[in-house]
């Protein structure tokens, strides 16, 4: 949008207003956060990392090409993108794990990062949870004066007394991910960094997380498929395309999915000249060409937007139903089973959607 139209080339007026609407919430949103977290008096430094021209690639697939970001104090962050496009190396790269090609983070002096990973699962299983959790911390700073006891934490993310006095090895897997959890929050990082945090965990213990993280008085970065839970945690995303292509969007996941309707379907005389090409390229076997969608493709692309709709509104009436107290303890059961299949569900629709979306129209 901030790039001065080619000649004969323009953006229809409705569609730079509704940018630059989404672009003045999602600031003020920022500020507002910035501006209440700022009251609890934690520390953290105005720098926080600076990534300076990240290079990386593994063999032939381009992760990252001369990125540069500055993160800002207070940034809630989320990262989106199809499965092998670099979400979780970024995050390595960030805290140490692995080394870029080309360039360097260079991180301030008071960052304490919280790292919650997908292969971080692992507890010795002859200890009881709250020794688990006591050896990390007895107690957690909350900011602003407020203070949790281990005990007081746990229960917090709802392990019962019994549960908390039990071994880890009779925990299920989505306790054990929840454990996780508070081992991670119970370091008091003041930058968390989230990869996958919601697989696994119920939908209440996932409000409680959500709660927290939106006033979490430190800075966040979550990469997840789960759009409602972004929705609410996040100001804005770092979108990884595939072949090193980021694009960093001023908002949430659903407005980033309202935004890519608005994309201007006309274009200069130069860009169709050079969309003219690449479809030559491509029936000459160029593969990296972009190209327009087939009739089987526009008519897929259609029907995913009725489908994502439909599982939207079937998930909000289940997660309804689930939050009534009204279940049985077997219509419970059969629909606390039923919701992580119809997210995985949602989740590759909304993908598939996604990409279709940026093939030209």
């Amino acid at each position: 949008m901030r790039r001065m139209p080619q000649a004969r080339g323009h953006k229809a007026r409705y569609r730079e207003e509704a940018f630059y609407d989404l672009e003045r919430i999602a600031k003020q949103r920022i500020e507002e956060r910035q501006m209440r977290l700022k009251s609890n008096n934690v520390y953290i430094g105005s720098k926080i990392f600076e990534c300076q021209y990240i290079s990386k690639q593994y063999d032939d697939v381009v992760i990252m090409k001369d990125f540069y970001y500055n993160f800002s104090r207070f940034e809630k962050m989320g990262i989106v993108g199809s499965n092998g496009t670099g979400k979780s190396t970024f995050l390595k790269m960030l805290l140490g794990l692995v080394q870029p090609d080309e360039g360097r983070f260079d991180i301030g002096d008071t960052v304490r990062f919280g790292y919650f990973s997908q292969e971080g699962l692992q507890f010795d299983e002859s200890q009881k949870v709250i020794d688990v959790v006591r050896n990390i911390a007895e107690y957690i700073d909350m900011g602003g004066g407020k203070h949790f006891t281990a005990t007081q934490f746990l229960q917090y993310f709802l392990f019962t007394p019994e549960q908390q006095h039990n071994y880890v090895y009779k925990l299920s897997g989505g306790e054990r991910r929840k454990l996780y959890l508070c081992t991670v929050l119970m370091k008091n990082p003041n930058f968390l960094v989230l990869d996958e945090p919601t697989n696994d965990l119920d939908i209440v213990t996932l409000q409680i997380l959500e709660e927290y993280l939106q006033d979490f008085p430190g800075c966040v970065i979550v990469v997840s498929h789960d759009r409602y839970f972004m929705d609410k945690v996040v100001d804005h995303l770092l979108v990884f395309k595939g072949n090193g292509e980021i694009k960093d969007f001023p908002g949430n996941y659903t407005q980033y999915r309202e935004w890519l309707t608005l994309q201007p379907k006309e274009t200069s005389e130069k860009v169709q000249k050079e969309q003219k090409t690449v479809r030559e390229n491509k029936n000459r076997g160029d593969v990296n060409g972009k190209r327009k969608m087939t009739y089987k493709e526009k008519y897929e692309f259609e029907r995913l937007e009725k489908e994502i709709a439909a599982l939207e509104e079937e998930q909000h009436q289940l997660e309804e139903a689930l939050c009534s107290g009204s279940l049985s303890i077997d219509e419970l059961t059969e629909k606390s089973k039923l919701l992580p299949q119809l997210k995985d569900e949602l989740d590759e629709k909304t993908m598939r959607w996604l990409e279709l979306s940026e093939i030209e129209n």
